[in-house]
């Protein structure tokens, strides 16, 4: 992984590349982003930007020795650590195929996406993660370079995981660095916090997502900037819904709405039909579609169309909707909206979701 296949952030990657060359590396550092954030893409190519032996200014060559064993994930002086299923005979290694295919095939992935991978339910870190880890970096370096450590989702340490890596965030061996990611700084213990240079990995821009869509997936433009807008600055989420084929969720939730304000019951109740047919990610997207379409609708009718991000048939619908919208309404409507995403994950009939969120915001809307 190189900083060049990482679309965007180029103020970040400069703040990393010039604690290099200015020699100012902090031994622990917390890499902190939100789901389908970059951190742990950023924390894997500052890795390979470190023990590249052709670096440039602003990246590792691709080429030596240690970046082709980097981009195969494959690099002796590098020990990657994620959660599993715990256990002194289920520690990170006994994962390392897996995690290779992880890496490659979704580099913005959840924890969902990576414990569905190994078919686990829940993950933890083993306190045993910790020993064997201290073990392995008393010994020196194979190549020479630095000893780096990289540790997906921190926030999933238990106590005695923690505790256990307390001395080594603060004293490192000579030469070593521990890079650590984490999505939620809320569930981290203050001494992991205390330990580390926290930095900050913004959230993708709508054209950032879009390019890498075009990019990567060959799509069109118009679908990619779509896909990018619901996305809101989540890459995991716009390459799920590019890839499981979601379709078009502005025609189905326009098509619901006009249904909805005209109390039109007999076609509610087949979309209703229609709706438990849908996977339950598919369903969470219209539901969540509908809560940003809601969310422009607020800025149009409060007066701030410049801050409106739509094209096309969804802008043409917010400006005509607007017109009717019952606007001081809407943060009950934002509200049930967020309760049936809630019911939708606890596996709740859809098609009751459906239909009971369909009539009360009837009510709501006009």
């Amino acid at each position: 992984m190189q900083f060049s296949q990482i679309p965007g952030l180029t103020a970040a990657k400069s703040v990393l590349t010039h604690s290099v060359a200015k020699n100012h590396v902090a031994h622990a550092q917390l890499f902190h982003g939100l789901e389908g954030s970059a951190a742990l893409s950023m924390a894997i190519a500052f890795a390979t930007y470190l023990n590249c032996s052709n670096k440039t200014e602003s990246d590792s060559c691709g080429e030596c020795a240690s970046c082709s064993k980097m981009a195969k994930l494959a690099h002796p002086d590098v020990t990657y650590l994620y959660p599993t299923a715990g256990g002194k005979k289920v520690l990170s290694e006994n994962f390392m195929a897996e995690w290779r295919e992880f890496v490659a095939e979704s580099p913005f992935g959840n924890i969902s996406d990576w414990l569905y991978k190994i078919n686990i339910k829940q993950g933890n870190f083993p306190v045993e993660e910790a020993r064997k880890l201290i073990t392995d970096l008393s010994l020196k370096s194979y190549e020479g370079g630095y000893k780096i450590v990289i540790i997906w989702r921190v926030e999933f340490f238990n106590n005695a995981m923690a505790n256990a890596l307390l001395k080594l965030l603060e004293e490192p061996p000579k030469d070593t660095i521990l890079l650590l990611t984490c999505e939620s700084t809320d569930r981290l213990l203050t001494t992991i916090l205390s330990r580390t240079q926290r930095f900050a990995i913004p959230q993708f821009t709508q054209n950032e997502i879009a390019e890498y869509l075009v990019a990567k997936l060959q799509m069109n433009s118009e679908r990619a900037n779509e896909l990018a807008f619901l996305a809101q600055g989540n890459m995991n989420k716009a390459v799920s819904l590019a890839t499981t084929g979601s379709g078009n969720e502005h025609e189905w939730f326009a098509k619901w709405i006009r249904y909805t304000f005209a109390f039109d019951v007999i076609n509610l109740v087949s979309f209703a039909d229609e709706f438990d047919s849908f996977g339950k990610e598919k369903q969470k997207s219209i539901i969540e579609y509908a809560l940003t379409i809601f969310r422009e609708i607020f800025l149009y009718v409060s007066g701030n169309e410049n801050l409106v991000k739509l094209e096309a048939e969804p802008l043409a619908f917010v400006q005509k909707f607007s017109k009717v919208f019952k606007f001081q309404n809407l943060p009950l409507i934002q509200g049930l909206l967020d309760e049936s995403i809630s019911h939708i994950d606890r596996n709740v009939r859809a098609k009751i979701i459906f239909l009971d969120t369909s009539l009360q915001m009837a009510r709501l809307i006009k």
